[in-house]
């Protein structure tokens, strides 16, 4: 079967007013409008669009399929979300069995695992530029940022704490982001941000402006040192970024697909009003310093495969041009997304006419996906256990 699926955008305040309405070609209204989840997530599962009034979820309990192991997204961020990461499937296992036997209400703001799944997640540039922070950038990089922030008691005091006792970067990120969320060095994090408030640097220009403008948004959040810490993504449209287990990342600005795990376990490192369990953020965060993970596709016959080696997920991007179908073999339940022009997807004697932000179901009987026409379509489908 091929049904097609709706959902309303979710309001959350870093969302953009004009992103994801540009998108669907529809006048925005003001309000922000940060993601439109596509799946059958029990927060809010799409809408099964075949006359029933059923949402996807009882669709599919209907059908007696098991839940869907990912979510797919189209994300509009207008400024930055949280600094998180997520825990791989052992930590998410042992923390909510821990969190379960702890007597830890699932909806309790202080809960941290609220599932025992892991939320490993890929996301895809739509718009021309979207900005990221993703991981801990090397350290010979991050003390060069620091000394371009002068010698006050804040930077000094951070460049100690990065230097650590040796040669272990690792260890000495770690300590770093202990000492940053402490709550013991609000001083220094006072002046870190005033000294990032007044720098100048050429090699950091950029960098320095993203912070700038978290700092006005998060005025004196020690996760804005959190993110002086991490690599800055420029990502052009069609390209992607991955943030596996245990590393730290916050959407900046811009639009993209996103497909990740389904899971709500998240541990953050601020940026956020709500809970941070920095003692858990510690136990799974991976301080590896490191390049960004970038997603470079497998392209195969125009068909972009994003595939990250992990059995939730695999994401697909065809752009067909008038004339020139394509067939792609799909094996279990799966989720199409147009995102540019008009796109005919079909599935056997099925086919439905789609429009960017239109999105369609097909069951897991279905083996085999056409699509044809102008535009742009992603394939979200379980990987390859």
């Amino acid at each position: 079967m091929l049904i097609p699926l709706s959902n309303e955008p979710r309001d959350y305040a870093w969302g953009s007013p004009t992103l994801i309405p540009a998108l669907q070609g529809r006048a925005p209204d003001g309000t922000p409008e940060a993601e439109i989840w596509f799946g059958d997530h029990p927060g809010d599962p799409s809408l099964v669009e075949d006359g029933s009034g059923r949402t996807l979820d009882a669709l599919l309990d209907d059908r007696g399929e098991q839940p869907l192991p990912y979510l797919l997204k189209v994300l509009a961020a207008a400024s930055s979300l949280s600094i998180q990461a997520h825990p791989s499937k052992t930590q998410a296992v042992d923390g909510f069995a821990r969190e379960e036997a702890a007597g830890i209400a699932r909806g309790a703001a202080d809960r941290t695992y609220r599932d025992d799944n892991h939320k490993p997640e890929i996301i895809v540039a739509l718009s021309d530029v979207f900005r990221a922070l993703v991981g801990l950038r090397p350290l010979v990089q991050t003390r060069r940022l620091v000394a371009a922030l002068g010698d006050g008691p804040g930077p000094t005091a951070l460049a100690q704490h990065l230097d650590g006792d040796g040669d272990d970067d690792a260890a000495a990120l770690r300590a770093t982001l202990a000492w940053v969320l402490s709550g013991q060095a609000q001083a220094e994090v006072d002046d870190i941000i005033s000294s990032v408030m007044d720098a100048a640097d050429a090699e950091f220009s950029d960098e320095i402006a993203v912070l700038r403008r978290i700092a006005a948004d998060f005025p004196g959040d020690p996760g804005v040192v959190v993110a002086l810490l991490m690599n800055l993504v420029q990502l052009r449209r069609g390209e992607a970024v991955f943030a596996p287990a245990g590393v730290l990342h916050a959407y900046q600005d811009g639009l993209g697909v996103e497909l990740m795990a389904a899971s709500d376990n998240v541990l953050r490192g601020g940026l956020t009003p709500k809970h941070v369990d920095v003692a858990e953020l510690l136990r799974i965060v991976d301080t590896t310093a490191a390049a960004p993970p970038l997603v470079r596709p497998q392209q195969v016959d125009g068909i972009a495969v994003f595939d990250v080696g992990i059995p939730d997920f695999r994401l697909t991007r065809i752009a067909p041009r008038a004339g020139e179908p394509h067939t792609v073999a799909v094996a279990g339940p799966t989720i199409a997304l147009v995102t540019g022009g008009r796109v005919e997807v079909s599935a056997g004697a099925a086919s439905r006419t789609l429009s960017p932000g239109q999105a369609v179901f097909l069951t897991p009987d279905e083996t085999a996906l056409q699509v044809a026409g102008s535009g742009e379509v992603y394939i979200a489908q379980p990987g390859v256990a």
